[in-house]
């Protein structure tokens, strides 16, 4: 009788074994590539530029997955050896509470989640298994402790007193890699305004209002009716820009896009994308849309993936970006990987001189690659930092 009951007992030991130690991992490694196609010579001009610039990446979801940022390891984009082997000055890292199954650009409802089922398979708190809020804060935590077990190699960025000391460290010889949070859809608001205080208060500094599906604040560019603020969404807006926090337009639908950039009084981010002049996918930017968010003096961050590109080049996305310097002026142009985002790219965050090569090739000056990689985006959040009132 006790073997009878010790076998199953070991069976469902090894199954859990495997779910809880080995899935995750698994699942993160085959959702976050590299391509594996050639990557374009880099000339010594450029690795010498590369090294002086203040890089400046909009998106990346690391957070969403089962590691310490600190750890070097050898699946998806991103961790600190390979921020730092990228010179890169400020990291945005994402917080994604909800996906729909079978996540594609032209329409997803609300009523299914993927990160529920990842949630309990990385064993994160309770808490987090049934609310999106908790998501969020066990993100933000996940930050903080990085921060303090990097003994000083990444500085949480939530101030612009951070900010300005972040980039003062980094003009000596060891030279920290800021990281600030970011939230991809309110929805983790979960239809509470009170809410947005809690993520304020744990470090996020910028968001988007929807993600893959429309939810209480506005339709998403992939949700089923696609339409544009609600009522609740516009009092958010206007409650973010009192905090200082900026404005994400990605993924919001084409009619929310143009209610935010109505009302908006601040700069406006499109954090991670193309644009469809020179990739027409839904998912990516009119130029009538550049043009806005340009108005409000805000960035377009440019990704690295097929959806954003159609294709996964650094010269491709340096096309975007000429396209976009060409439209609306070079001030307007950034960075957004969305690194670590369930996304195939050509190369990962240590080899970001493949962007700065590939700029170069297609005649950007030395000025406009410093704007371009990181200058134009610390303006943006610079300007952010700063409350204008206390929120409602």
């Amino acid at each position: 009788m006790r073997k009878k009951i010790w076998i199953p007992a070991t069976l469902i030991s090894a199954a859990a074994l495997g779910f809880f130690g080995f899935a995750p991992g698994y699942v993160e490694g085959s959702m976050n590539q590299i391509d594996g196609k050639p990557l374009i010579a880099v000339s010594a001009e450029a690795k010498a530029l590369h090294k002086t610039l203040n890089i400046v990446d909009l998106h990346s979801d690391t957070l969403m997955w089962n590691r310490d940022l600190n750890d070097s390891v050898s699946r998806g984009h991103m961790d600190l050896p390979r921020l730092q082997d990228g010179n890169v000055a400020l990291q945005l890292f994402s917080s994604v509470t909800k996906t729909p199954k079978n996540q594609n650009y032209d329409g997803n409802g609300a009523d299914t989640d993927n990160i529920t089922l990842l949630t309990i398979a990385q064993l994160q708190p309770l808490k987090t298994w049934s609310s999106l809020a908790e998501r969020s804060l066990y993100h933000a935590q996940k930050r903080d402790d990085a921060v303090v077990a990097s003994a000083g190699a990444i500085k949480a960025v939530d101030t612009a007193g951070q900010l300005d000391a972040l980039l003062s460290a980094r003009q000596k010889d060891k030279r920290p890699v800021g990281a600030m949070l970011t939230i991809e859809g309110l929805q983790n608001l979960e239809g509470k305004a009170a809410n947005l205080d809690r993520l304020y208060d744990a470090g996020f500094r910028m968001a988007g209002l929807t993600h893959f599906f429309d939810n209480e604040l506005a339709g998403s560019m992939h949700g089923l009716k696609k339409g544009g603020l609600t009522p609740f969404g516009r009092d958010i807006v206007k409650r973010m820009e009192a905090k200082g926090m900026i404005i994400d337009i990605a993924h919001l639908s084409h009619s929310g896009v143009a209610e935010v950039l109505a009302m908006a009084t601040r700069p406006v981010v499109s954090s991670h994308g193309g644009v469809q002049a020179t990739c027409k996918v839904n998912r990516n930017l009119t130029d009538d849309e550049v043009r806005g968010v340009a108005k409000t003096g805000g960035v377009i961050g440019i990704g690295y993936w097929d959806g954003a590109l159609c294709d996964t080049s650094p010269r491709a996305a340096a096309k975007a970006m000429k396209h976009v310097r060409d439209l609306v002026g070079i001030e307007h142009v950034a960075l957004g990987s969305d690194y670590d985002g369930a996304t195939t790219v050509r190369f990962d965050t240590s080899q970001l001189v493949q962007v700065t090569q590939a700029l170069m090739d297609e005649g950007f000056t030395a000025q406009e690659i410093r704007a371009v990689m990181g200058e134009n985006a610390l303006r943006v959040i610079r300007a952010g930092l700063v409350p204008r009132v206390s929120a409602r």
